[in-house]
């Protein structure tokens, strides 16, 4: 049976497993007492867990995905179309975070939450490097002002990005406008080789980004700072990503300081269909 460990008193042969499985590596023939792997395509395998999710039996195991360690779906915990929609635009980028320590254990339940996003070819391949120490992070801020202060003096540059210009001038003024004070900076990132890295750490930050607020917690994406880390050296060095990790974003992290009471409105969506 190889990695598939499948309970033949529970099995009802209705074959979900088979059509679920994205590398199409199960059969259930005629005659078969249960589903099996194909000869010799083990190595095939995404380890997604979708044979053990669609089983409505319990019936199927994975020697890598047991069913021990894969949950039920709680219909107590389902949220209502409503809900899902005031919580999506519920979420807000935290600008102004509070002088408070943010636990490592949160940051720790924060990043196994985020883990759960999707990945190109279920490659699990994402890293994350979580800052800490106030000046550790402010030196990131510094070297990011310096960098935006260069282009600034481009006047093509300063005319087209007039925020580059006021960034470097709230940072003269004693005022981080890079990394606003954040406790907290979480990068995640992404070998070279990782073909779908960029889009892979992207959702794996929005998971994280949309579980924030549900632990009191409030997020920023670093713009500023991921255009120094692409174009900068010295800020690379710094932040001390490993060298081969070409993609990669970070986001700021802490308690927010203020709270918001209101859902407001964006642009209607230009929709094509064809």
């Amino acid at each position: 049976m190889g990695i598939l460990k499948i309970d033949a008193d529970k099995c009802k042969r209705d074959g979900f497993c088979v059509r679920d499985c994205a590398a199409a590596i199960i059969s259930l023939l005629e005659g078969d007492t249960v589903p099996e792997i194909i000869p010799d395509s083990e190595g095939f395998c995404l380890d997604c867990g979708h044979c053990v999710a669609v089983c409505p039996h319990g019936a199927l195991s994975h020697e890598r995905i047991p069913i021990e360690d894969s949950p039920a779906i709680a219909d107590e915990l389902r949220i209502g179309e409503a809900q899902a929609l005031q919580f999506l635009r519920s979420r807000r980028s935290v600008r102004h975070f509070r002088d408070k320590t943010v636990e490592k254990d949160k940051i720790r339940k924060l990043i196994e939450g985020a883990r759960y996003a999707p990945t190109g070819g279920n490659t699990q391949m994402v890293e994350w490097l979580v800052l800490t120490d106030k000046e550790r992070i402010r030196n990131l801020s510094a070297l990011t002002a310096e960098w935006l202060r260069g282009l600034a003096r481009d006047p093509k540059i300063a005319a087209a990005t007039p925020y580059l210009v006021k960034a470097v001038a709230a940072w003269d003024q004693g005022y981080d406008a890079v990394l606003r004070g954040a406790p907290v900076l979480i990068v995640a990132s992404t070998p070279r080789e990782a073909m779908n890295g960029m889009v892979d750490l992207t959702l794996a930050l929005s998971y994280l980004d949309l579980l924030a607020p549900a632990m009191g917690l409030g997020t920023c994406w670093a713009g500023l700072l991921q255009g120094a880390l692409q174009n900068s050296p010295a800020v690379k060095t710094a932040l001390g990503l490993p060298e081969n990790h070409t993609h990669h974003y970070p986001m700021m992290l802490g308690y927010p300081d203020l709270k918001y009471y209101r859902l407001p409105e964006r642009r209607a969506p230009k929709i094509v269909f064809v």
